[in-house]
C-alpha cells in the first residue's frame, strides 16, 4: 500500500496514521534544519539551522516563526531536560550547553580528559538527570557547519555527563560517526545511529542498540538494530509503544521494536531529525533540509519530561 504521504510495508503500520492527515510544511528557508525540541509549557518547537548559525522557534498557538537565538554556536541537536531547560549541542562552540530559566546559557561540558570535544551532535537526558550525547566531527570537518579544526581527541565517541559530579565519561568508543540517540521507553536500552558512511562507503549506516547496565551508567551487549535503506539515519524519537521514528533520505522510517521497518512517512526533502509535540504528543515535527514539517499521527510520543 502506498499513498502521497505514507508507505505501508507491514500491516502493523496501517493503524499508526490517518490517511487523510497530510504532511504540512510549516516553514522553509533553512540551509540544514536539525534538532527540533518540543516545549510543552509554551507549545512551541525550537530547532537549529546549522549553516546559518541560528535557532528558530515555531509557535503552535498561532503558526508564527521567529528567531530564537543567533548566533547559536552552529547548534545541532536539542532536547529538553526534566526541569524544562533547553540542552543544546553546539558545533562551533564545541560544547553541550544549557539555557537556564532566566535565559542565561551555561556550558555543561566542552572537554574530555582535558581535550576539546569535536562538535557535539545530539543529546538525550535520562530520568536520573544524566546527559548522554554524541560527538562526531562534522562541525570541525569543514567551515560549513562550524569551524574547521583538527580533532584533539582523534576519535568520535558517545559520552555521559554525570548529574552529580558533572564529569564527562566516554560510554561508547567504537563508532565511526555516532549521531542520533535515544533511550527505550523503560531506559533499559540505548539506541545510537552511526553515520560513518559519510566518511567512506565501507563504513556503517545503521542504528545500534545497547543494553544499559544496572547502575544506568554503562552500556554493553550491542547489536545492529537496523540498516538504513535510504541514505542515512540521523536523529530519531520513540513513541509510547517503543517504535522508532527515524530520519532518512526519503522521509521518516518507522521501525517496530523487533527491528522491522513497517512503514514510512514520505517527506519531499532529506530528513535530519524529528520530535513528538502537541498537547497530546501526537504531532511529529520533522526537520527536513530547508524546512520544518508536521504530521498528526494516531500514536503518541514517549514522554521524556
Amino acid at each position: 500500500m502506498a499513498s502521497e504521504f505514507y508507505e505501508v510495508l507491514d500491516p502493523r503500520f496501517s493503524r499508526l496514521f490517518n490517511g487523510n492527515a497530510q504532511v504540512d510544511r510549516l516553514f522553509t528557508g533553512c540551509r540544514w534544519a536539525e534538532g527540533p525540541a518540543w516545549f510543552a509549557a509554551g507549545r512551541y518547537v525550537v530547532w537549529s539551522d546549522i549553516p546559518n548559525n541560528r535557532m528558530l522557534r515555531y509557535d503552535e498557538t498561532d503558526g508564527s516563526v521567529s528567531a530564537f537565538r543567533q548566533p547559536s554556536g552552529n547548534s545541532n541537536g536539542n532536547t529538553v531536560d526534566r526541569q524544562g531547560r533547553l540542552v543544546t549541542c553546539e558545533h562551533s562552540g564545541r560544547r553541550v550547553s544549557r539555557t537556564e530559566h532566566d535565559g542565561s546559557v551555561i556550558t555543561i561540558t566542552d572537554k574530555w580528559r582535558g581535550k576539546r570535544l569535536n562538535s557535539p551532535n545530539d543529546a538525550v537526558v535520562k530520568s536520573d538527570g544524566s546527559i548522554w550525547f554524541t560527538d562526531p566531527s562534522y562541525g570541525i570537518d569543514t567551515d560549513y557547519e562550524g569551524d574547521k579544526a583538527e580533532s584533539e581527541i582523534g576519535a568520535c565517541h558517545v559520552y555521559r555527563v554525570d548529574p552529580g559530579t558533572g564529569e564527562t565519561e566516554a560510554v561508547i568508543t567504537d563508532m565511526v560517526r555516532p549521531n542520533g540517540l535515544a533511550f527505550s521507553v523503560d531506559e533499559s536500552k540505548l539506541y545510537v545511529a552511526d553515520t560513518g558512511r559519510t566518511h567512506g562507503a565501507q563504513n556503517p549506516a545503521h542504528i545500534r542498540v545497547f543494553n544499559v547496565g544496572q547502575g544506568g551508567k554503562t552500556v554493553s551487549g550491542e547489536k545492529v538494530f537496523a540498516d538504513c535503506t535510504a541514505g542515512l539515519f540521523d536523529g530519531f524519537r520513540l513513541d509510547a509503544d517503543g517504535r522508532i521514528w527515524t530520519s532518512a533520505a526519503d522521509g521518516i522510517h518507522c521501525y517496530d521494536p523487533d527491528g522491522t521497518l513497517i512503514g514510512k512517512v514520505k517527506v519531499p526533502e532529506v530528513v535530519a531529525n524529528c520530535v513528538f509535540g502537541g498537547n497530546k504528543l501526537n504531532c511529529l515535527y520533522i526537520a527536513g533540509t530547508t524546512s520544518l514539517y508536521m504530521v498528526r499521527l494516531m500514536v503518541n510520543g514517549a514522554k521524556t519530561y
